[in-house]
């Protein structure tokens, strides 16, 4: 995968805002993940974070290790840094074994041209979400709304395809008061419920930012004390018909939302993960990449970041912590460098289950084994728009721009969908020195010479070129045009795929893994003190929900626990 570009993103031609406002009422926010004007200032999250008022000073440094620079592993420096006390001496360093920051947060560059950078992986977030929100503001980057990447035409149009027809559409073009009329002749009071219903959720989930219920110790515990143990124990089905919303409305809105967001159905995903892919209104993002976000957040921590970097051995020792690690080298000349390193406290922060580490002693009760979803992601630039007969739809029809699933009227043919979705980004520009030979002039009735459309694919399974193709308005019969004689078969000017193991099955459940895991054998346990002997864990937090935002509250989440239990070591007590 190539790193996040260092130069500066394209510049965006938007969508009318007013445009997009129309859509947004139209759909009364429950469509916002695919169409929401947001202003470039975003306003400041007012849940703040102060360290402990308590000023106390060790007479030593305290090292401390993060493994992953994604958000867990970037928020749990930057909140290390803005919790301590003024006088603690710490020494952060963070351990990636990619080339780049941002675990799945990462830009691909397309026709690699550095100008033209494209989110590859967790592509938004959202005004609730306050540690990337404040974030951005502090460090001052550039936020666009979830709109197209460049030029685009006047209408945008969405629609929810069931692998036979579209069961849902609606156009910026039209009138708010035909949409709302549409949506609720449809489907009654099922979207305002779905919203109340929403509100009220993750105004409980928001509730984990703030004291007496932040910092937590355990997740479990928390979603009891916040009521949120329903959500988790139900799927979203179950749960939005035990809150009066209708079948119909789940599996044709709410469903296509819990595919597009995490590649699960309504009835395979739990309640408060349903409820976060309904909860997407003003999606936004940072031009250039999101990464940023976790790049700032690191380097104004002050930690040594070791990029290409593989832990892979934890050993104890006492009260201290031996990480053994390889270092490969961008050079294939030179040798892999390898290094041991002691640490005090140690903060693990991505899934356990792919880090391939081994400790010693060994974890005494490990977090169990969680399934992660295969997403594969295919961008691709073409001239052509999607076909209307490939989605059986006569010609000349104006087509989706936004194309999202939903499972077939024969569940039994559900699984067999190639896509999950399909969104035409806009128009980018092409290098003059892209094409050889150079293309002319020519408009084809759809792209130009100087600009392609930029198409993403979520799909379960890798998608050949040649199906890709047939999704396209690529006419056989017209030689004599130019595109048609430089692509023949392959309507494809550029491709860039990536597998992922984006994110974990989110089946309903009511225990999620510790937020400290031990390392020792019983007999150690018996004779330690608790919290002498564990390291700290992120990834729990994923099946609760899995999003950059609540990887970055548990960093934070860790962050404080950390400084809190630094407090009472030098204090002697437990009142931090």
């Amino acid at each position: 995968m190539a790193p996040p570009p260092a130069s500066p993103p394209a510049h965006a031609l938007e969508p009318s805002p007013t445009r997009r406002r129309q859509l947004l009422i139209g759909a009364l926010g429950l469509l916002a993940f695919i169409w929401f004007f947001y202003p470039s200032k975003v306003a400041e999250s007012q849940v703040l974070h102060r360290a402990p008022h308590r000023q106390v000073c060790p007479h030593e440094n305290r090292n401390v290790a993060i493994i992953g620079a994604g958000s867990a592993g970037a928020s749990a420096a930057y909140y290390l840094d803005q919790f301590r006390q003024p006088c603690h001496r710490i020494n952060i360093t963070v351990y990636e074994r990619n080339d780049y920051v941002g675990g799945r947060s990462t830009t691909v560059n397309v026709y690699d041209d550095p100008t033209l950078p494209v989110e590859l992986g967790a592509s938004i977030f959202v005004p609730i979400n306050h540690n990337l929100v404040n974030a951005a503001n502090r460090f001052d980057l550039p936020v666009k709304n979830r709109g197209r990447t460049s030029k685009w035409e006047d209408t945008e149009i969405l629609g929810i395809w069931d692998g036979q027809e579209f069961v849902f559409t609606q156009s910026d073009a039209d009138s708010q008061y035909w949409n709302i009329a549409r949506l609720l002749w449809k489907y009654g009071m099922s979207p305002i419920r779905t919203q109340n219903l929403m509100k009220k959720t993750v105004g409980s989930f928001l509730n984990m930012y703030h004291a007496p219920y932040f910092p937590f110790k355990s997740i479990a515990e928390t979603a009891v004390d916040l009521d949120l143990l329903g959500t988790t124990t139900a799927t979203g089905q179950q749960f939005l018909e035990a809150n009066g919303v209708s079948g119909k409305f789940g599996h044709d809105i709410v469903q296509a939302a819990t595919r597009v967001n995490y590649a699960q159905n309504l009835d395979q995903i739990h309640g408060l993960e349903t409820m976060v892919c309904m909860a997407a209104e003003g999606g936004m993002s940072i031009e250039g990449g999101n990464w940023q976000i976790f790049d700032n957040m690191i380097k104004d921590s002050g930690a040594t970041l070791l990029l290409n970097t593989t832990v892979s051995t934890i050993t104890k020792d006492s009260n201290k912590y031996a990480i053994r690690a390889t270092t490969l080298s961008l050079d294939p000349a030179q040798d892999i460098e390898s290094t041991e390193s002691i640490y005090d406290t140690i903060i693990l922060a991505s899934p356990l289950q792919f880090s391939n580490i081994t400790f010693s002693p060994a974890l005494s009760s490990p977090p169990p084994f969680i399934p992660y979803v295969s997403l594969h992601v295919t961008l691709f630039t073409s001239p052509y728009r999607l076909s209307p007969a490939a989605f059986n739809l006569d010609s000349g029809v104006n087509m989706p721009t936004t194309i999202l699933t939903t499972t077939p009227p024969d569940t039994a043919e559900s699984k067999t969908l190639p896509f999950n979705s399909i969104s035409n980004l806009g128009w980018v520009g092409v290098p003059e020195d892209y094409f050889n030979p150079p293309s002319p002039k020519d408009d084809v009735g759809c792209g130009t010479r100087d600009s392609h459309y930029l198409y993403k694919i979520f799909s379960p399974q890798p998608l050949s070129q040649s199906y890709i193709g047939s999704l396209l308005e690529f006419d056989h019969t017209m030689p004599h045009k130019y595109y048609d004689i430089l692509f023949q078969d392959k309507p494809i000017s550029w491709i860039y795929e990536k597998r992922w193991d984006a994110y974990p099955y989110l089946p309903p459940k009511s225990t999620f893994a510790d937020i400290r895991l031990t390392m020792a054998n019983k007999e150690e346990e018996e004779e330690e003190e608790e919290g002498d002997n564990s390291i700290w864990y992120t990834s729990g937090i994923e099946s609760f929900i899995s999003t950059m935002e609540t990887s970055s509250l548990m960093g934070m989440n860790v962050a404080r626990l950390v400084v809190d239990e630094w407090m009472e070591d030098d204090t002697g007590d437990g009142d931090a």
